[in-house]
């Protein structure tokens, strides 16, 4: 199996749609919706730095080692790591790598549209002016009233997963690649509109003095393990996604880089969002630290008194929308791409996969309703799904990666995949890969099975 391989899906036209398509699967809910509110939480400029530190440390090196598996695999990620295992010597276990990546996209995609779907429900709510003049109680009222109605948040739940379906149903070129050109450019333009938006206002300076002052003594070990951890699930490592992007790469594309490249946007995004949502928070005299009812209770009230509110939340939520589908086709992909691989067409795999997920969906749905006192290990069917996938499925794959490719993979196969130039910058991946990543995400792991 070489790099000159296409495979049986189709190769991205060149390497800038890569990069959107990879983007798109980073940026989602966690850049716009998760960080601003872990950066509140965890004190600011320090969190920053060390988010951005772990990026570099941990999220990047993984991430080149798991989009060099998919471009060298040219498969779904069960596939190309059930012949990259054989290829390389490697144990079987390795093989597991593929299976953990489909199972928790297929675990993730089943909660990712519920949320997502709340953000469908806000575009509507602030279009209509439902939050003018909104206080507080009101704002914590809306949010309260569709989280208890569970056919609002069916409806919501399977608009998004239509929307999901429709794009990954067409194919590697007529779906993916139509869809990142088209959804990339109108994310990047809506942050651009609210971040000329953001300048206007008189929370602007608060903002970004809030986001890149240091102040360490607000950090603490719990601080820095979250850093990590949004870090690398950012970057939608250990899913399979980046891995099933990657075997659409062309062979002549730098893979270094390329995956900076992706880094550098999905970090950029969420630093812009940041800026967006705390000057409208610091014009308001709010608390940055609100939590994760930050986007859905506190900035309507927020963008309800600011001029023009109406329209600029209204964009807001349009963004968050658009970002939350561009990472749920991804999170999709890895299943659909090895139901294609095993003979069924991609319109049947779609929707087996996502009519599938759909219906582990409703579990998430009656969480915040009918079953919110039903518990398994104390926690809901959602914190437990999300339990699940982001502190075990996740970071184990990321560590199976980092070592399979680290200490499994050949040399001369590394090389001659990656293109990296520099023996210096080569050394220093290979590192990063075998030594910092693992222990990094270890961390992680660990951290997350701690009560």
């Amino acid at each position: 199996m070489n790099s000159d391989k296409t495979g049986m899906h189709g190769v991205w036209s060149n390497r800038w749609t890569f990069i959107l398509a990879a983007t798109g699967s980073a940026v989602g809910l966690g850049n716009i919706w998760k960080f601003p509110y872990i950066t509140g939480e965890n004190g600011g400029g320090a969190f920053v730095l060390v988010y951005l530190v772990c990026i570099l440390a941990a999220g990047i090196p993984v991430m080149m080692a798991e989009v060099l598996l998919g471009r060298k695999g040219r498969m779904s990620p069960i596939n190309t790591m059930r012949q990259m295992t054989d290829e390389q010597n490697a144990p079987r276990f390795f093989r597991s790598i593929g299976w953990m990546g489909a199972v928790s996209g297929f675990f993730i995609l089943s909660f990712y549209s519920v949320i997502a779907g709340w953000t469908l429900a806000y575009v509507v709510k602030m279009a209509s002016g439902i939050f003018d003049g909104a206080d507080a109680e009101l704002a914590g009222n809306e949010f309260g009233g569709m989280l208890g109605s569970p056919g609002l948040l069916l409806l919501l739940h399977t608009l998004f997963m239509i929307l999901t379906g429709i794009v990954i149903s067409r194919g590697v070129h007529k779906g993916l690649e139509n869809g990142v050109r088209l959804m990339m450019p109108l994310l990047f333009m809506m942050l651009i509109l609210l971040f000329g938006y953001a300048l206007t206002t008189p929370g602007f300076g608060a903002a970004i003095a809030f986001l890149f002052t240091l102040d360490f003594s607000k950090l603490s070990t719990t601080s820095v393990v979250v850093a990590l951890g949004h870090s690398f699930f950012t970057l939608s490592l250990g899913m399979g996604a980046i891995m099933a992007y990657g075997a659409y790469m062309p062979k002549q594309a730098s893979l270094g880089r390329t995956v900076l490249a992706v880094g550098f946007l999905d970090t950029l995004v969420a630093l812009v969002a940041g800026v967006v949502v705390f000057s409208v928070v610091f014009s308001n005299g709010l608390e940055p630290g609100a939590g994760p009812g930050l986007m859905f209770q506190t900035l309507p009230v927020a963008f309800a008194a600011l001029p023009a509110g109406d329209l600029i939340g209204t964009v807001f939520f349009v963004l968050v929308a658009v970002a939350a589908w561009s990472s749920a086709i991804s999170i999709a992909e890895p299943a659909v791409a090895w139901s294609v691989e095993k003979g069924i067409s991609r319109f049947k795999g779609t929707l087996v996969v996502c009519g599938l997920s759909w219906l582990l969906g409703l579990g998430t749905v009656l969480s915040f309703n009918e079953w919110s006192e039903v518990t398994l290990f104390g926690k809901t069917f959602f914190g437990t799904l999300d339990f699940l996938t982001s502190n075990i499925l996740l970071p184990l794959g990321g560590i199976l990666i980092a070592v399979f490719v680290g200490w499994f993979m050949s040399r001369e196969a590394i090389g001659t995949e990656a293109r990296i130039q520099s023996p210096v910058l080569f050394g220093l991946w290979m590192f990063m890969l075998r030594y910092v990543s693992p222990v990094a995400v270890g961390l992680i792991f660990i951290n997350g099975l701690l009560p």
